[in-house]
């Protein structure tokens, strides 16, 4: 028997949001949608009770949702992290509208949990946490005016995997690489990078954010993970003997 497809393996992750109301108004939206797992990463402090007055019936998500003080804690155990960006010139190649990322992240929510981040209405994600993004979401809008205010990014977001999840899209039974894993090949990649002088170890962050990118596009598995993994012992062992 095929896996059923599940919104309940999605998690919308808000980072920094500045005011505890938005934290109300996307927990409301996603009440609407059909999702229930909300996180937080740095959360405002709540001192009017404004969250809640928002939420309007969400409460409980809120309620239930962990907190986190990183980003990299809060999507640790995620097959795939899906970062919201306006700025897409730099991101372009990994860039998906919101039904682009409906239609491709569905039929992974059978066997994976995927992660859908958010950051601080103003500024949006920074780049040490875009780059812990495997691949981003753009909103298309405006020209004139093409800030959404950041409930409303979540509603169209949201609205999109509620409207592929009515299309009975066929599971996928592939189980993606959590995050954890990614990041540990991460640091091992660039170690292993700097130790043969292929990257400069006082400005890795281009070239590391480039492959993050790359990698990021293949979705890898934890065969795959353990696979690059041996092929860099492998260059580390060949680097350090001077063969």
């Amino acid at each position: 028997m095929k896996p059923e497809i599940s919104l309940n393996n999605i998690s919308i992750v808000l980072v920094n949001t500045k005011t505890p109301g938005n934290v109300g108004a996307v927990a409301r939206c996603m009440m609407n949608m059909g999702l229930s797992r909300l996180v937080l990463v740095r959360p405002p402090l709540d001192r009017n009770n404004e969250a809640m007055k928002l939420a309007a019936g969400a409460e409980e998500i809120i309620l239930k949702a962990p907190q986190f003080e990183t980003l990299k804690e809060a999507v640790t155990d995620h097959g795939l992290v899906l970062g919201t960006s306006r700025h897409t010139s730099r991101h372009r190649r990994n860039i998906h509208t919101p039904r682009q990322m409906a239609e491709q992240a569905l039929p992974l929510l059978s066997s994976n949990k995927v992660a859908v981040v958010f950051g601080r209405e103003v500024n949006g994600l920074d780049n040490e946490d875009i780059a812990l993004c495997h691949e981003l979401i753009s909103i298309p809008a405006s020209d004139a005016f093409p800030s959404l205010n950041l409930s409303h990014a979540v509603m169209v977001v949201a609205y999109e995997l509620f409207t592929a999840a009515q299309a009975k899209l066929q599971p996928s039974e592939r189980v993606l690489a959590p995050a954890e894993e990614l990041e540990n090949f991460f640091e091992h990649l660039q170690k292993t990078l700097e130790d043969i002088g292929f990257i400069d170890k006082s400005h890795p962050g281009h070239m590391m954010f480039s492959l993050r990118q790359t990698f990021g596009r293949a979705r890898l598995d934890s065969r795959d993970v353990s696979i690059l993994r041996g092929i860099l012992s492998q260059i580390e062992r060949t680097a350090g003997s001077g063969a």
